[in-house]
């Protein structure tokens, strides 16, 4: 797990609560049969030139993990067009945004450069049966893999897959798989909303800048090994909502004679504390338990990047509190808010220029010791992802915003991910761990008591 800095500190029974507001239900809810009806490639519209051809990953592509990430949006019925005429719209639309963003439709070649050779992406159709209204009353994370086109760990060597699925009701969703290797979360939805807006016929659509290798050069990462395992343990996936009064509670919460944490500091700090309560209550001192938030860099430059700069311009920030057994889970709280926000504010310019020196092996060095740790067990990290506050219900593509938008249950452990609620400042947690330790996570009391009003 790459990393920004490491700030470290000195010294079954559920409430009677909604289940289908905390994301699960009693009995596990119907599940979703899907039909696969069609599929296709897409190639982009336009053939990219030959000067094109070459794209070269920067040091942050580089090291970034070869996985993909998963979104689904969901759209209500629209009377004037036929299921026929959307998809045709989605595949015109899409053919013609990939021209914009070539490298999506090429092959990866020795972690080094894209091949940008137009063989075009996965394109399927499914019939959903059943309505899209009865499915939304309670998502389960495990089902809406159904609706993203693959297996999340079968990467082969696409960058993007769609998937468009068709609701009984005529109601639609779109799954989308995206490579982390190519994309972080900014370029994610540049392309989405790029495309959505091709789609409603609107020509004044900006191009995405692909100069990121410029700006971060490639290193020899060839010693670097990942610490990222997939398919060795069972991983189970369970959402989480947290309404806008009790993220604002939270906020309360570790806000102790300072300015008050951000939503996610505070959301991301609450949760950290139940997953070492409720799975490591009886903490390895042999081993550092911590927690990681990702971080746009774009914004942390002097002068600012670009929003438009695609590839993974993000970095993460480690924050490992010592072993403390004599303060309370409260006071653990405090601490840690602090220590994240300490880790956030040294995520500055002067390291985003490091990143962008090619003789400075100081990062190469520090994420190659990590993740070694980390494959031999003595570092334990909880991995923090938001995509609040990114324009996550924009995606419009000629027939209305999305009614809700969600992920997928993922193959990785520890993981967890931030998605705002429709209505406003709510927050969805997506939680991903092993089967055992989310038996745990899930009963404890404390967790589930914020989990609604």
């Amino acid at each position: 797990m790459s990393s920004v800095t490491i700030v470290s500190l000195s010294r079954k029974k559920t409430p009677n609560k909604s289940f289908a507001s905390l994301g699960y239900t009693l009995q596990e809810r119907k599940k979703v049969d899907i039909e696969i009806i069609s599929k296709m490639t897409i190639k982009p519209s336009s053939p990219t030139p030959d000067d094109l051809h070459h794209y070269q990953l920067s040091y942050l592509d580089q090291i970034a993990p070869n996985i993909l990430m998963p979104l689904v949006f969901f759209y209500a019925a629209d009377n004037n067009l036929t299921n026929t005429q959307r998809s045709n719209q989605l595949k015109k639309s899409l053919s013609h945004v990939l021209t914009r963003f070539y490298p999506l439709s090429g092959r990866l070649e020795a972690n080094s450069h894209v091949n940008c050779n137009d063989e075009g992406i996965p394109y399927i159709e499914a019939i959903a049966k059943c309505s899209l209204s009865d499915f939304l009353l309670d998502p389960v994370p495990k089902e809406l893999n159904k609706f993203i086109p693959c297996k999340l760990h079968d990467v082969k060597d696409f960058f993007l897959l769609v998937q468009a699925n068709f609701f009984e009701c005529g109601g639609m969703a779109i799954g989308i798989a995206i490579s982390h290797k190519l994309a972080d979360a900014m370029s994610t939805f540049m392309f989405i909303n790029c495309w959505g807006a091709i789609a409603r016929g609107n020509t004044n659509v900006p191009s995405p800048r692909f100069n990121s290798s410029i700006l971060f050069p490639q290193r020899d990462t060839s010693e670097l090994k990942s610490s990222i395992t997939i398919g060795k343990d069972t991983i189970v996936t369970k959402r989480f909502v947290f309404s806008a009064s009790k993220v604002s509670a939270l906020k309360d919460k570790y806000t102790e004679n300072t300015r008050p944490p951000s939503r996610i500091e505070a959301l991301s700090t609450f949760l950290w504390t139940r997953l070492m309560a409720s799975i490591h209550r009886k903490r390895d001192e042999n081993k550092n338990y911590g927690i990681v938030h990702t971080l746009n860099l774009r914004t942390r430059s002097n002068p600012p990047l670009p929003e438009s700069l695609f590839g993974n311009v993000m970095q993460v920030v480690v924050t490992i509190p010592s072993l403390d057994h004599n303060i309370s889970d409260e006071e653990q709280g405090f601490e840690l808010v602090k220590q994240v926000r300490e880790g956030i504010h040294n995520a500055n310019s002067e390291f985003v220029s490091g990143l962008q020196k090619i003789n400075d092996d100081k990062h190469l060095s520090f994420i190659k010791v990590k993740a070694n740790e980390q494959r031999k067990g003595g570092l334990v990290l909880f991995n923090f992802t938001s995509l609040c506050r990114f324009p996550l219900y924009e995606a419009d593509f000629g027939w209305g915003q999305p009614i809700w938008v969600g992920s997928a249950s993922l193959v990785l452990k520890n993981v967890i991910g931030f998605l705002d609620t429709k209505s406003g400042n709510g927050i969805e947690a997506w939680v991903n761990l092993k089967e055992e330790d989310m038996a745990r996570f899930e009963a404890d009391k404390e967790l589930l008591s914020w989990c609604s009003d």
